[in-house]
């Protein structure tokens, strides 16, 4: 483990982008940026344009470790090129910010009200391929739909039993149980949700330090306590489909939580766009997003 990126992740002051849409968010996230499934054919064409896009928001001058501390990337992104080094390399040995490696394989189906992962059978792979790249860390997404303890509980402990093979690779991992925003009783699931983390977190051991991607809570400050915790890096907060205002305005609220946000840091982002008023348009989201993060 890199001290520096350490050192950055536990208090840098910024927030992360989260740059990891797969398979079946490339499309979508596409589509937002300006660029209908009509205009390419395949996934190989697909994933070449959104490597473009992403590209362009990690060279662009309003992409710096002064506000953006970390990136959380697809395993693709990793595997290919910007300006001839790998993407991970390039954004610690160029712009200073730390790269992570998104290593689930999607979810499986709805169970007691939750998501958990699909197997993933290659995962000491992915982890190997992580650290020959620089990655200091991974995430790794699970969903809660309901405030049903038994499916709060397998997601939880899903997360955790594959978390620590993660630590043991020498790897901080992001775990990411999302509370659905759609969910009925969303305030109770992440009651449940909060001591099924703890319990968890309790249990780790001085080697097994990870950090926590969560949705932004009903409760302000829920999951302060859970910053505290002497096995947490960081915990940062997902958006999870709030618009960029409306998330900004609840990250506020949360004051040891920072942001990692996906679709609300590309929003208003078009690849018609000239570079000026791109960069014009990613400066505004990040300044944004960065004033959420450090209040």
């Amino acid at each position: 483990m890199d001290s520096a990126q350490l050192a950055q992740m536990k208090s840098g002051k910024g927030f992360i982008a989260a740059l990891d849409q797969s398979g079946g968010s490339t499309p979508k996230a596409l589509s937002l940026y300006g660029i209908e499934a009509d205009a390419y054919s395949g996934d190989e064409a697909m994933f070449d344009l959104v490597h473009q896009m992403r590209t362009r928001i990690i060279k662009s001058p309003a992409f710096t470790s002064e506000r953006v501390i970390g990136v959380i990337l697809f395993e693709m992104t990793m595997d290919r090129m910007i300006d001839g080094m790998g993407s991970a390399e390039y954004l610690w040995q160029k712009k200073k910010v730390v790269p992570f490696l998104k290593v689930d394989n999607g979810l499986a189906d709805e169970k007691d009200g939750a998501q958990v992962m699909k197997p993933i059978p290659e995962l000491d792979k992915r982890l190997t391929s992580a650290l020959s790249h620089g990655v200091f860390g991974t995430k790794m997404r699970s969903v809660i739909k309901q405030a049903n303890p038994a499916g709060v509980s397998a997601v939880v402990d899903q997360q955790f039993e594959i978390g620590k093979q993660i630590c043991a690779k020498g790897l901080v991992p992001i775990i990411e149980p999302e509370v659905d925003i759609k969910c009925p009783d969303k305030a109770a699931a992440e009651d449940l949700l909060l001591a099924a983390l703890t319990k968890q977190l309790d249990k780790l051991t001085p080697t097994q330090d990870v950090m926590l991607k969560l949705t932004l809570p009903e409760k302000a400050g829920l999951y302060s306590q859970l910053a505290d915790h002497p096995r947490v890096v960081r915990v940062v907060a997902l958006s999870g489909g709030y618009s960029r205002e409306h998330a900004n305005e609840v990250l506020a609220k949360n004051p040891k939580l920072i942001a990692s946000f996906s679709r609300a840091l590309t929003e208003g982002l078009s690849a018609k766009q000239s570079e000026a008023d791109f960069d014009a348009k990613l400066d505004e989201a990040i300044a944004e997003i960065y004033k959420a993060s450090v209040k």
